[in-house]
């Protein structure tokens, strides 16, 4: 087994607050019953049945006040056992500098976007400042995919692929195997792109022939496995991604630890104890 902690590099933990409203949004939008509460207690013992040392802690804000509520809270997190908390951002938010500059102090390495809920287009040109400004610093991490077409989609394996093209040096994640029901594009799109994919929401519905098609078309230490909990439990999609691949668990563990080669973890950080 690999020294290397393992990390679910797509994750929600939700303010207790808030919680049981953004799983049921969850549910109504995807179809998909979730398995957890969204709370971190919960995500805890899933993590120990799993060994994950670290999961994220991903959020979205649909509008430009959420920015700085949301990022402070982030920055709150960080130092909590097993958590990498990302940031947010959104193209009407003016002071991204000064955001960026406030969580690289907290600690925080990763921004999330998820356009198809935060109400924008992932081709806006008004993001292009932010992402030129986290290049070679901040990873970004994007939701792609939906059930409309990729031209029709606010997200799709060809916008990211575009902003990779623009921004060579921008560290960049594409959720979902490249795009949730848009696995066929993933290939043509990405193919020979310098990115990641990470494997969640993607495993309960991509077809066999795609799944393969994609994992033969990048290196393997470009897959990052993620869960997308609290709609899929990381213990079971362990085991889901082993058996429909066929992986050795030499091979699983290179998966489950991959997501240490992108600088997230920080000094602050603190894994969970398992």
């Amino acid at each position: 087994m690999s020294s290397l902690p393992r990390i679910d590099i797509h994750c929600h933990a939700l303010h207790p607050k808030i919680a049981s409203k953004v799983v049921a949004q969850l549910q109504e939008h995807y179809r998909i019953p979730a398995v957890g509460n969204g709370l971190w207690e919960d995500i805890v013992p899933r993590m120990r049945k799993a060994g994950i040392s670290y999961s994220t802690v991903l959020a979205a804000a649909t509008k430009r006040e959420q920015v700085e509520p949301a990022n402070h809270f982030a920055s709150t997190l960080v130092g909590t056992p097993g958590m990498i908390p990302f940031g947010t951002m959104h193209p009407d938010y003016e002071k991204y500098e000064d955001m960026l500059a406030f969580l690289w102090d907290s600690g925080i390495r990763g921004i999330k976007l998820h356009p198809d809920f935060q109400g924008f287009r992932l081709d806006d040109p008004r993001l292009e400042p932010l992402f030129a400004a986290m290049e070679g610093r901040f990873t970004l991490l994007v939701h792609i995919g939906d059930r409309l077409p990729p031209a029709e989609n606010p997200t799709c394996p060809f916008k990211f692929a575009a902003i990779k093209k623009k921004f060579p040096k921008l560290q960049m994640i594409g959720a979902h195997l490249g795009g949730v029901w848009h696995w066929k594009h993933t290939v043509e799109a990405l193919g020979g792109l310098d990115v990641y994919l990470d494997t969640s929401s993607s495993l309960f519905e991509i077809p066999q022939e795609l799944l393969e098609e994609i994992f033969r078309a990048f290196p393997r230490r470009k897959f990052l496995f993620g869960s997308d909990y609290p709609l899929f439990d990381c213990a079971s999609e362990r085991e889901l991604l082993q058996r429909r691949m066929k992986f050795t668990d030499a091979e699983m563990e290179e998966i489950m630890t991959n997501a240490n080669a992108l600088g997230l973890v920080t000094p602050q950080m603190k894994p969970l104890e398992l």
